[in-house]
């Protein structure tokens, strides 16, 4: 149950339960990752604002015992329509269900952003060994 279109979830394949438990090299990728889903979120969604909110421990609100960073996209907090997800983004309010078309749809617009953001990366790649 998204708390906004375009909320992902970031995790390493390994069960890891808290980011001190990841590796140096997985944390690595994940920061890499980070930057690129957050991208393409924001290409895909038109959405120019987000949060990276990672959890780590039941004290902390992590609900899931496996490390995971949200990707959550932050539609314009003035616009009265969002007022729900305002209070929704730390646990207050109702978060609806997402429409499985329009997710199916918004997940198709992200994969293609993020092959976008991967190849742009992999062009200036080349660019800099020259």
């Amino acid at each position: 149950m998204p708390l906004s279109p375009g909320h992902l979830l970031l995790c390493p394949r390994a069960h890891r339960p808290k980011l001190t438990d990841v590796t140096p090299a997985e944390s690595a990728e994940l920061g890499k990752y980070l930057r690129v889903l957050s991208t393409a979120v924001s290409r895909a969604t038109g959405i120019k604002d987000w949060n990276v909110v990672q959890n780590n421990g039941a004290a902390a609100a992590q609900v899931v015992p496996h490390c995971h960073f949200h990707v959550i996209p932050r539609p314009e907090l003035r616009d009265k329509r969002n007022e729900r997800f305002t209070s929704t983004m730390f646990g207050r309010g109702q978060r609806d269900e997402l429409d499985d078309e329009e997710g199916e749809k918004l997940a198709g617009e992200i994969r293609e952003r993020v092959r976008e953001v991967v190849g742009e990366d992999e062009e200036q790649e080349r660019g800099a060994k020259l």
